[in-house]
């Protein structure tokens, strides 16, 4: 391929933008940063366009990192990817391919009207800032030190949280009380797992006065039997961390009745790219 004489209309970078991350946290060798920390960002190909509208691609994270691949080659393993920078390579891939502008339909909570509207994608990539995990969570001789959780740790929850809205939907259907209640008992516990081995994934290490612990099973095991104040304090804690992180909402103005609202703007793959 190196001697096509077709190659100097291959594609070109379109994009650049710094990662919200900075890299930082990442394993060495999963991300090849330039020294003025902009990362080149090419348009999808043809081939990248009818992956990004495969479903069970979608659905089970391939069609995301074959994407990333192809699009942003200095990120060699996209499953390592900080949960502060999907959103910003993802917006940075759809306006690499189709331009800076996407356009949006909103409804009107005032008068109902549907109306489309022009985002500035452009805008949406410098309204990313890193969230500040240097200063731990202190409760009371306990500090607990948190991280951004990794594109990989992500797709997993996704692929449990639609196993279990699938069980509960199930659950629906039974008619006998007993094994309903067993059943709802079952997923209870389910949705709780899920939830502290997301929480687990977001902890770096928990120090106390006699050791510093980094391993996530027995972080994992700590939150499984910690009283219920300490662990929604840490849950909270987390989830306002990776909060802090996302895009704020658009302010809207209605152009039939002049209502002005917000409307979050959602970055999912498989409408954003479908």
């Amino acid at each position: 391929m190196s001697d096509n004489p077709l190659k100097q209309f291959f594609r070109r970078p379109t994009v650049y933008f710094k990662l919200p991350s900075g890299g930082i946290g990442y394993p060495e060798g999963s991300i090849d940063i330039p020294e003025n920390g902009e990362i080149p960002v090419y348009p999808m190909t043809a081939i990248d366009e009818i992956t990004s509208k495969t479903p069970d691609s979608l659905f089970n994270g391939v069609a995301v990192v074959e994407l990333i691949k192809s699009c942003i080659p200095n990120i060699k393993d996209p499953w390592v990817i900080s949960s502060v920078d999907l959103d910003p390579i993802l917006v940075a891939i759809r306006a690499a391919t189709h331009g800076g502008v996407m356009e949006i339909e909103t409804k009107c909570p005032s008068c109902d009207e549907t109306s489309k509207f022009d985002v500035n994608l452009a805008g949406i990539l410098a309204g990313f800032n890193p969230a500040d995990y240097s200063v731990p969570l202190e409760i009371g001789d306990v500090k607990i030190k948190f991280k951004p959780i990794q594109y990989r740790e992500i797709n997993n929850s996704s692929l449990q949280q639609f196993s279990i809205q699938r069980s509960l939907r199930d659950i629906v259907a039974i008619t006998d009380d007993e094994e309903r209640d067993q059943q709802s008992g079952k997923l209870l516990k389910e949705i709780f797992t899920l939830t502290a081995t997301l929480v687990a994934n977001s902890i770096e290490y928990i120090k106390v006065p006699s050791a510093t612990v980094f391993e996530t099973n027995f972080i994992k095991e700590f939150l499984t039997e910690c009283d219920t104040g300490t662990f929604e304090k840490i849950r909270d804690y987390s989830t306002s961390l990776k909060r802090s992180t996302e895009n704020k909402p658009l302010d809207i103005t209605c152009p039939e009745c002049h209502h002005e609202f917000q409307q979050a703007f959602n970055i999912n793959a498989s409408d954003f790219f479908g």
